[in-house]
């Protein structure tokens, strides 16, 4: 089970679906992670984040620290000035640039780093709600996927619990348009170091810390637009 985290997708759903839901992303199995940008050194400007992303063992599962050299300073969670009009409250996703904003008053946003679909057709674009929130969520393959790769996923329909390795990480978000499951999610990953790249499903991964701290700033019913490929907040 240790290799499972880079063979399995995280855009699934923890029940069947409903008749009349949308099919899930086009190709629900990621590729084996690619090698990670090389290494950046510290900064000054850096040193905080030692704090924000230390190992968490307050939690179920332990949460290791995360390893500030293999991602983009960049991408690391900032409040930043905030150019658009949208509603405080809303969480906004910038695929092009690989941010995700939680909207602020004041023209302000907490802005975290994210990975998006690994090819521009498998993330969701348009406006969406987020109607169920978990901790450690449970991930299981659709049928879809059961059906389609029968050797791989055969074994795994009945899902995996929550835990350090699996692909949804601490926290997942469900994202749902008219009243119905996308199969798309905001959600922890098991690794970090893809963070600002195109390495998902079309799910959007953000650092178990990062989720952590979005999760506990919206409530059920947060807005979510994810912005088309040529459009970005900055």
């Amino acid at each position: 089970m240790a290799g499972l985290p880079g063979l399995l997708a995280a855009c699934v759903s923890p029940e069947p679906p409903q008749p009349g839901t949308p099919s899930p992303p086009a190709d629900a199995a990621p590729p084996v992670a690619s090698a990670p940008p090389p290494a950046l050194p510290p900064t000054t400007a850096e040193l905080p984040y030692r704090t924000i992303y230390a190992a968490n063992g307050t939690e179920r599962f332990w949460i290791p620290a995360v390893n500030l050299r293999r991602i983009n300073p960049r991408f690391l969670r900032r409040e930043v000035a905030y150019p658009r009009d949208d509603e405080p409250g809303t969480v906004i996703v910038d695929t092009a640039a690989r941010y995700a904003y939680l909207v602020m008053d004041g023209g302000r946003a907490m802005r975290y780093g994210i990975a998006v679909g690994r090819e521009e057709a498998f993330n969701l674009v348009g406006e969406a709600v987020i109607e169920r929130k978990a901790e450690w969520p449970r991930w299981r393959p659709t049928p879809q996927m059961v059906a389609r790769d029968p050797q791989r996923y055969g074994p795994l329909r009945n899902g995996l619990p929550g835990g350090g390795r699996n692909p949804l990480g601490a926290r997942a978000l469900y994202l749902y348009q008219d009243g119905y499951d996308t199969y798309y999610r905001l959600h922890g990953t098991v690794e970090p170091w893809t963070i600002g790249t195109m390495a998902s499903s079309g799910c959007i991964r953000l650092i178990n810390q990062d989720i952590i701290d979005l999760y506990r700033r919206v409530p059920i019913g947060t807005r979510v637009i994810i912005l088309p490929p040529d459009v970005s907040v900055a």
